[in-house]
């Protein structure tokens, strides 16, 4: 028996799921753009899963852009927006120190090109500090884009306060919501944004698929060009099968939310303190209170997290130690070094994020195997001092 638990890398696709991809892969094989019965019947399909969206994250079907998931989504809200906005004058970005790199470095990259950016610091718990977004704000600022929930410590940011700090001096705000969104309830008017990212494959779509909610009556520019789909802001085919495997996953998320946030809470506090309890040198990292319900990053002392990682792999346990896009890389993880842990912490850290399908015999299965391995790689010198 394996046990999964690196849900904020990639969810399981549920049986829901599965079928209603492979019904539109056998069915629903036109192209949207056509005006034949075929074509029609793959637009409808496109309809549906717009409006699915929407009811998601209390938005408008006509707000909803396609995309290939969230890193497509994060590059339009910015590149587009900065684009955009360059001919008025408005030449600055802000962001935060531990925003995804899709965000990070598609605002890097603009620096290059000549915009302004400011990253904002955070606070130690990895909440940003509405202070230091309000001294960073200017007239010349275009876009200010700041995560709803982070990846690696799953804590949530107070992205209505700060937003409509940001509205209030003339910024639009974007927020990367890829993390928050089938784990917590979000609404995009009760948050006051004016572009979300949503990655289908965080809560049980296909990979590659997932959208950029736009406000209405907000320009922005596209970042592929070509023909007139999406409403002209995302130009290319639509691939009609991801996107009906997105509005199935939304659906179920609709559905099953209230119900599952609680139970997983429980799950990963229970997990959280049972670690704490039977592991000396063992801390959490991030806000304890402050994060969606599935996520903790753990350090612990004098182990190094890719050998726990590696080590748990072959008891038949998924963890990671941080962000999937960032593995296989040399570099400390950005967001714990944000948050300004120690060396020796950043690098023992490892994440547990629990899902839907996560349960109570797999939670007692990782406790019982967590102490006796980190015991062993101490007891090796396997760890950082």
């Amino acid at each position: 028996m394996r046990i999964y638990l690196d849900y904020n890398a990639t969810a399981p696709v549920p049986p829901p799921v599965i079928d209603a991809v492979t019904v539109a892969l056998r069915e629903c094989y036109g192209n949207a753009s056509s005006v034949h019965v075929v074509g029609q019947q793959a637009k409808g399909v496109l309809d549906e899963a717009r409006s699915a969206v929407a009811r998601l994250i209390g938005a408008e079907p006509s707000e909803i852009v396609f995309t290939a998931g969230g890193t497509e989504s994060d590059n339009l809200a910015v590149r587009g927006v900065a684009e955009a906005l360059e001919s008025a004058g408005r030449r600055h970005l802000v962001v935060s120190a531990i925003e995804h790199e899709a965000v990070l470095n598609t605002a890097k990259a603009l620096g290059k090109r000549g915009w302004t950016i400011t990253i904002l610091p955070v606070e130690r718990t990895g909440v940003m500090v509405p202070a230091a977004l309000a001294s960073a704000i200017g007239d010349k600022t275009a876009l200010v884009s700041l995560m709803l929930a982070n990846n690696e410590l799953g804590t949530i940011q107070p992205v209505a306060e700060l937003a409509a700090m940001a509205r209030a001096r003339g910024a639009l705000v974007h927020t990367d919501a890829v993390q928050a969104v089938g784990k917590v309830a979000v609404d995009v008017r009760a948050l006051g944004v004016d572009l979300l990212t949503i990655s289908g494959h965080k809560f049980g779509a296909p990979k590659g698929v997932g959208a950029l909610w736009v406000r209405r009556g907000l320009t922005l520019q596209a970042q592929s060009t070509g023909g007139r789909q999406e409403r002209g802001r995302r130009a290319g085919t639509e691939n009609v099968p991801a996107i009906e495997g997105l509005r199935a996953a939304a659906e179920i998320v609709v559905r099953t939310l209230a119900a599952d946030a609680p139970r997983i809470r429980g799950l990963r506090d229970r997990l959280e303190s049972g670690i704490l309890g039977l592991v000396p040198g063992a801390v959490v990292n991030g806000d304890p209170a402050a994060r969606v319900p599935n996520t903790s990053n753990i350090s612990f002392e004098r182990v190094e997290g890719e050998s726990l990682v590696i080590a748990l792999d072959l008891e038949g346990i998924a963890v990671s130690t941080g962000s999937a896009c960032s593995s296989g890389t040399l570099e400390p993880s950005h967001v714990l070094r944000a948050i300004g842990l120690s060396s020796s912490r950043v690098q023992s850290a490892i994440r547990f994020s629990l899902g839907p399908a996560t349960t109570g015999a797999e939670i007692d299965r990782v406790l019982e195997v967590v102490p006796a391995l980190v015991s062993r790689l101490r007891s090796r010198g396997g760890g950082r001092g």
